[in-house]
């Protein structure tokens, strides 16, 4: 019998996703809030009797002119991927999203395909051979991921190739750097770190370097060494609106859900960095920091404390998100890559975001237009 798909409320998906061991942030009621250009709304799949069985947050993005919208499930939906019957989950959502006047569907099912461990990416990097972590091989890999990917193809959903630079996908990122948390102790965690890593974290320390929480209030101190970090490392900002806008939206959900912290120096902030936290899930989300007085090594004495607050408060994994999938030395974002390695972080491949148009003709002209961009 097959499951049905309607709205629910934001108390309703919320108590879902508390009742399970995590969720992607991007997959909360909260985080429609953070995304005022797109209509959000939160969708619930229910078995014939009445349970709820998953849930999934839907950014609907309208065309210019016409009542007609991409539906974007990022990192989602909720639901389970382990179904033999997956139509009898993604038919009716794709039913649902038609009807509301979406021409096209988009979503990141939360399913790993592939990990390599710390070492594996190391011998990956000095490997003249590998270009790309695929040519590694990895330390492990999911074979009802790779089954749930034919089955995606079967049913005509497509999956979307990775942007031409740096292997990082359009969306949400497909390669992410995790260093799992799950049955180790904090001494464990500190073993995982390489040489490099703890000599910076003495370093910090005995420098005097100072790593605090911060609120609301410090968001322009974070804003202002962001912007700098955003020129140097050659990427768009977002504006400071868009963090205000956050940690009011996911606060106002959980008072614990986003943590700002700031690495100090003498009184002058040299690195901040945001973190999220969803049940035993805590991601690093951004960072930032100036190029003056790198000496003391406020970045790791700040990703040190934020690790160890990540253990106190139970997490299984802390998550160091997007990660580049190329490993030439020529690649601007490869010493990123050994900084998260460093930490004890392995690289993570998920099956990565899928399209299924509802309408060939306007999803079609939407791949033209995202080419162009």
């Amino acid at each position: 019998m097959s499951l049905t798909v309607r709205p629910v409320t934001r108390a309703e998906h919320l108590a879902f996703v508390a009742a399970r061991p995590s969720a992607s942030h991007l997959q909360l009621p909260s985080w429609g809030d953070v995304k005022p250009d797109w209509r959000a709304e939160s969708l619930g799949w229910f078995e014939a009797d009445g349970r709820l069985v998953g849930v999934g947050l839907v950014l609907l993005r309208p065309l210019p002119k016409v009542k007609r919208y991409l539906a974007y499930l990022p990192e989602g939906p909720v639901i389970d991927w382990d179904a033999p019957d997956l139509e009898r989950w993604l038919d009716p959502m794709l039913a649902h999203l038609k009807r509301l006047g979406a021409f096209s569907v988009k979503m990141g099912p939360p399913v790993v395909v592939r990990r390599w461990s710390p070492e594996a990416v190391k011998a990956a990097i000095a490997d003249p051979d590998a270009h790309r972590l695929r040519d590694a091989p990895p330390t492990s890999e999911e074979p009802g991921a790779l089954a749930l990917a034919d089955r995606l193809r079967g049913m005509g959903w497509r999956q979307t190739e990775p942007g031409a630079e740096d292997g990082f996908a359009a969306g949400q990122p497909r390669y992410v750097c995790q260093v799992p948390y799950a049955g180790r102790s904090l001494e464990d965690i500190h073993r995982g770190l390489n040489q490099q890593w703890r000599r910076n974290i003495k370093k910090a320390e005995k420098a005097g370097v100072k790593v605090v929480r911060g609120g609301y209030e410090d968001l322009p101190a974070f804003y202002e060494l962001y912007a700098e970090t955003a020129e140097r490392d050659r990427f768009i900002p977002r504006p400071l609106s868009y963090f205000q806008r956050m940690w009011t939206a996911l606060t106002a959900e959980d008072p614990d859900r986003m943590r700002l912290y700031l690495a100090q120096h003498d009184a002058e902030v040299l690195a901040a960095a945001t973190m999220l936290i969803v049940g035993g899930h805590v991601w690093y989300s951004y960072g930032a920091s100036t190029s003056r007085k790198r000496e003391v090594q406020p970045n790791n004495a700040m990703q040190w404390r934020m690790m160890c607050d990540a253990h106190e408060l139970g997490a299984h994994v802390y998550d160091f998100r997007g990660i580049t999938d190329t490993l030439e030395e020529s690649n601007h974002l490869l010493g990123l890559l050994r900084f998260k390695v460093g930490a004890g972080g392995g690289a993570v491949e998920y099956v990565g975001e899928w399209d299924f148009p509802l309408n060939r003709l306007l999803h079609k002209a939407l791949d033209v237009y995202m080419a162009r961009r």
